[in-house]
């Protein structure tokens, strides 16, 4: 085994630490954050905002972060979006306290810099991955947030009951442990991540004296002008991908709700969701090593296609019909994040990683706080069957243009 194998494994080791407790301290906020914002302002609408806001965070924080792992690695930006995320968390207790939802939506958009940090670090694990396991090692940092992002809401009810037992709102509770939960991942990283796996790939390939500080890097505007082909599908795979789960599984719950199905029911539906976007992930990535990156994004667009035909068809009360049509959308997006981000990697050069990664994520965060918002429109206007159609054609396009790279490639 080579040192720059051993460097590799130490390195998903540490990542694989931080999505636990990342993934848990953004879902236990986000657990809460819906029915809290509506609550302080006695406003469904005011508690929509609160999902949205923290999207926009993480599509705001994307391109900073990725402007410091330029500049100094991956360390130092990831400490920077999961001690942001603290300080949102803090505050989003403090706006509990004060009982303002003024307060509460700024401090969600802080909140979102966590979830930028842990999109961000699946990148990490692909700096220094072997290019025939690069899928794998992406893949391994995002199937690490599954037991996070499964364990994460169930702690939010104890997490409140300690913030009563010390004299605190309920409410309180599960941003105070979200807090603690993202200052651990912060130790984590600061501590063990190192060496720095983005500085250490980039003095394999740019020599020492050249690559200090930016002189090697450019910024997303200029890397986006001059990204090639493949760069381009990723980022757009990626992002259509991205839209269409949070768009379509954004409105299940309101779909179900208007059966009078359980809140218990509904969250079994959202939770078989949850985990197919992340259990599935080392399959997808040894598919996308084995078969090619264009090949299971292909893979993506077509579990999309079928999710939404599947979901859009289901009547609200049908909820193995919904779960099944939303696993389906998980996977999608499984692998579509999987081989979208192992092909953006590999597609640039190595000083231009941070920004075109950067541009990713916002991208990425844009597309889904659109995804929200316009899901919320066309089953206001016309119906969540309607919303399963426009989500399966906008997905098809994709679909097109990944069989036909395909077929180019095997002629």
């Amino acid at each position: 085994m080579t040192g720059v194998e051993v460097v590799q494994r130490r390195v998903l080791r540490v990542l694989a630490a931080t999505q636990v407790l990342g993934a848990a301290g953004v879902t236990i906020g986000l657990a809460v954050s819906t029915l809290l914002a509506a609550g302080l302002s006695d406003s469904d609408a005011v508690g929509g905002l609160a999902q949205t806001a923290a999207v926009v965070g993480a599509a705001v924080f994307a391109v900073p972060a990725a402007r410091v792992a330029a500049r100094h690695g991956r360390r130092p930006a990831l400490v920077f979006g999961y001690v942001a995320g603290a300080v949102g968390a803090v505050l989003a207790a403090c706006a509990v306290v004060l009982r303002s939802w003024h307060v509460l939506l700024p401090a969600l958009v802080l909140f979102g810099a966590a979830t930028s940090a842990n999109l961000a670090a699946r990148y990490a694990g692909a700096d220094l991955a072997d290019p025939r396991k690069r899928a794998r090692s992406v893949a391994v940092v995002v199937w690490a947030a599954t037991l996070g992002a499964v364990v994460g809401p169930n702690l939010a009810d104890p997490a409140g009951r300690f913030a009563v037992a010390v004299g605190l709102p309920v409410g309180s509770g599960p941003y105070l442990l979200s807090a603690v939960l993202f200052g651990l991942a912060a130790l984590v990283v600061a501590r063990l991540l190192r060496p720095d796996p983005l500085v250490l790939a980039r003095e394999a390939v740019v020599p020492a004296h050249c690559a200090g500080g930016a002189g090697g890097t450019r910024g997303s505007g200029a890397v986006w002008r001059s990204l090639p082909a493949g760069a381009k599908l990723a980022l757009g795979g990626i992002t259509l991908c991205h839209t269409a789960m949070v768009g379509l599984m954004s409105m299940t719950p309101v779909h179900m709700d208007h059966a009078g199905s359980s809140l218990r029911v509904v969250g079994m539906v959202i939770s078989l969701h949850v985990a197919a976007m992340y259990i599935a992930s080392p399959l997808f990535g040894w598919m996308a090593d084995r078969l090619g990156r264009v090949s299971v994004l292909a893979i993506g667009a077509a579990l999309v296609v079928a999710a939404s035909g599947i979901a859009g068809m289901a009547p609200a009360h049908d909820a193995p019909q919904l779960g099944a049509g939303l696993a389906l959308l998980g996977f999608g997006w499984s692998a579509g994040l999987v081989a979208g981000s192992a092909l953006l990697t590999e597609s640039v050069a190595v000083t231009d990683r941070p920004a075109a990664q950067g541009l990713s994520d916002l991208c990425m965060n844009i597309g889904g706080a659109i995804g929200g918002v316009a899901a919320g429109v066309v089953v206001t206007a016309w119906s969540y069957a309607a919303l399963g159609l426009v989500v399966g054609f906008t997905a098809l396009p994709l679909l097109a243009v990944c069989l036909f790279a395909s077929m180019q490639r095997v002629r």
